[in-house]
């Protein structure tokens, strides 16, 4: 390879460093986004482990931006053990965002058996208080998701908190935000979320963990195009001699 494509694999070294750096920032934020979103659903799921491909996709984002910093100097003083450090730490990031993946994949096919599994005792659990946490979990979801009770509207008839209330109606969340005057009172269904919110609530899980997933694949494309330019540029320093000068009278030959 001539000058021009060690020049290039170095320009594209130092360019995938940066992206590097930002891609740090990206990752730490929809790291960060998980954590938020699932803490607004974590009464409709138990397994803490759902979290994990968060947690890891955080700590990648911190690695590469040391791994970024350590790239960028290497490149340019064109330091073997640095590039090689660094080609070192991009194969551990990207057999861990690998990892990510996969786990990203097996928790998003037990979300819905999570959700089917407490969803009901959640419900089960209301009072209309917003000091009760289940009360809370289930407005938010009800507002957020735009839906009504576990199926439908008509599964509130079936809680603790509609036998006891007995007004006929259902929470005010369940009101639609565009019917005017909405009491909840199931005499005007017209008036409700018509959708219940079990499906919605692992469709929006999913969805997270798809971001999760697609987040990894695609940083990890990007970290193997810098394992391969930052391997050309080892392979040519180390099949390179040392430049020495020929001096001959006191100047260059």
């Amino acid at each position: 390879m001539g000058p021009c494509g060690l020049t290039s694999s170095k320009t594209a070294l130092v360019f995938l460093n940066l992206i590097f750096w930002a891609a740090a920032g990206i990752l730490c934020y929809i790291g960060a986004y998980v954590f938020i979103t699932y803490d607004d659903y974590d009464h409709f799921f138990e397994d803490v482990y759902t979290l994990i491909p968060a947690v890891t996709i955080i700590a990648v984002g911190a690695l590469l931006f040391i791994i970024g910093l350590i790239g960028c100097c290497a490149t340019v003083r064109e330091s073997h053990c640095g590039l090689t450090a660094f080609v070192v730490l991009l194969l551990l990031v990207f057999m861990t965002e690998m990892a990510v993946v996969l786990l990203g994949y097996v928790y998003r096919e037990k979300v819905e058996d999570e959700v089917n599994g407490s969803i009901v005792k959640v419900y089960g659990e209301y009072n209309g208080t917003n000091s009760n946490a289940q009360s809370r979990a289930i407005d938010y979801v009800q507002r957020q998701l735009q839906c009504c009770g576990i199926h439908n509207y008509s599964d509130w008839e079936h809680t603790h908190w509609y036998e006891e209330s007995k007004n006929n109606s259902v929470p005010i969340s369940c009101c639609n935000a565009s019917a005017a005057g909405c009491t909840g009172s199931l005499s005007h269904p017209q008036d409700l979320y018509q959708e219940g919110c079990e499906a919605l609530v692992v469709k929006k899980l999913k969805e997270i963990m798809m971001y999760v997933i697609w987040t990894a694949l695609t940083f990890a494309a990007i970290q193997m195009l810098g394992m391969l330019c930052a391997g050309v540029v080892l392979c040519r320093r180390s099949r390179d001699p040392p430049y020495e000068p020929l001096i001959t009278g006191g100047t260059l030959a």
